[in-house]
């Protein structure tokens, strides 16, 4: 995250703290530059601006923080503006600042980028005659997400700001990481290759379990439910979640630096891998016929039936907490993906699981007054 933030801070954010917070508080106009002279007025005024480039020229803010690369691969070096506003790049409130707007902000880009992109080329439409799909289902989606990621990110950030402050075990190179690791003095540079399988096993095991505890009934109703209204997900379900649900699922993402060491491009590449599968478990596309891939078939399951398949890549943890349901058949084939017949067996065997978990369906039926119905029927 320290290679993000320092191209955000080079490209936006040094300018803003500059105008917003400039190193004397009495004169702020639009231009940091313009500040710095007017806030020494009386002076000589090239002598103010010298006094504000030579921070800059000599890679020292009147702070006493220095700029250093964040990466040997990839690092932009400030202007003078790093070095115009009271709050340095290595202020921790700062950190705090700009970690949010930007968890906030890029969180809700991919969110509509990606799910955008599922919904045009790759979602079915047929999904909106299902018997399941809400009224306006779509927008509610699209109005949960927009609600929950702001909420999300303050509980996020914390761990976006350990990392940068030097907290975490990431690393830019595997022969000079600045920390010991056991795991490092083991595989050497072959540990570039190994992180990544590790990160998705941890991150799989960990949120098969988390998952798998939302839907203990203390907790379901209170943080889980809200997610479980998107019988029929549309792409935009993808991260419509109450925002501790959602953060609570995030969790070893973010673990994982902590406990493994992690290569920071290797960071970037698997967060955006997570939001763009966490999509596709979305996107009704039942392309993934495969007894070890967690797909859309096998998430829709856990969206129609409940009670299976928890895991978020892999099938693994659910065959062996015996949660797993292979997905039926019929999803895999056009003709009877979307035939009436087995909308009306999904929802059937649906309305029983509503009863059976939430005491009541969608219609205010207890268990009693199912059974009664379905009798009648």
């Amino acid at each position: 995250m320290d290679v993000v933030l320092e191209v955000v801070d080079t490209l936006l954010l040094d300018r803003l703290y500059a105008t917003l917070l400039p190193i004397n508080p009495a004169v702020a106009t639009s231009d940091p530059i313009s500040t710095i002279s007017a806030s020494l007025k009386g002076h000589d005024v090239n002598a103010t601006l010298n006094q504000a480039t030579n921070f800059a020229d000599g890679g020292l803010a009147p702070s006493g923080w220095q700029w250093e690369p964040a990466s040997s691969y990839l690092s932009v070096e400030p202007s003078q503006y790093a070095y115009m506003s009271r709050w340095d790049r290595d202020n921790v409130f700062r950190q705090f600042a700009s970690l949010y707007l930007l968890t906030w902000l890029a969180g809700m880009a991919i969110y509509f980028i990606f799910a955008s992109l599922s919904y045009v080329f790759i979602f079915d439409k047929e999904t909106f005659n299902h018997p399941k799909y809400l009224k306006n289902q779509m927008s509610l989606e699209i109005k949960q997400t927009v609600q929950s990621i702001p909420i999300m990110a303050i509980f996020t950030v914390p761990f976006f700001v350990a990392e940068v402050r030097g907290h975490s075990f990431m690393y830019d190179t595997v022969t000079d990481p600045g920390f010991s690791h056991p795991f490092l003095s083991w595989f050497g540079s072959w540990y570039n290759y190994i992180q990544v399988p590790l990160f998705l096993v941890f991150t799989d095991f960990c949120i098969y379990w988390i998952h798998r505890a939302l839907h203990h009934p203390i907790l379901y109703k209170r943080l889980h439910k809200p997610h479980h209204k998107w019988i029929m997900p549309t792409p935009y379900a993808s991260h419509a979640f109450h925002p501790l649900d959602g953060y609570a699922q995030s969790v070893p993402y973010h673990l994982f630096p902590f406990m493994f060491p992690l290569q920071k491009f290797a960071y970037i590449g698997l967060f955006m891998f997570v939001q763009i599968w966490t999509v596709m478990i979305h996107d009704g596309e039942y392309v993934a016929n495969s007894p070890v891939i967690n797909g859309a078939a096998c998430h829709t399951m856990h969206h129609l039936y409940f009670n299976y398949n928890y895991g978020q890549y892999t099938t693994l943890w659910d065959r062996l907490g015996g949660s797993y349901r292979k997905p039926n058949m019929e999803l895999f084939l056009k003709e009877t993906k979307m035939s009436k017949d087995e909308w009306s067996r999904q929802t059937k065997e649906m309305e029983k699981m509503v009863v059976e978990v939430e005491g009541k369906d969608d219609r205010g039926y207890g268990t009693e007054e199912w059974v009664a119905a379905k009798k009648a029927q």
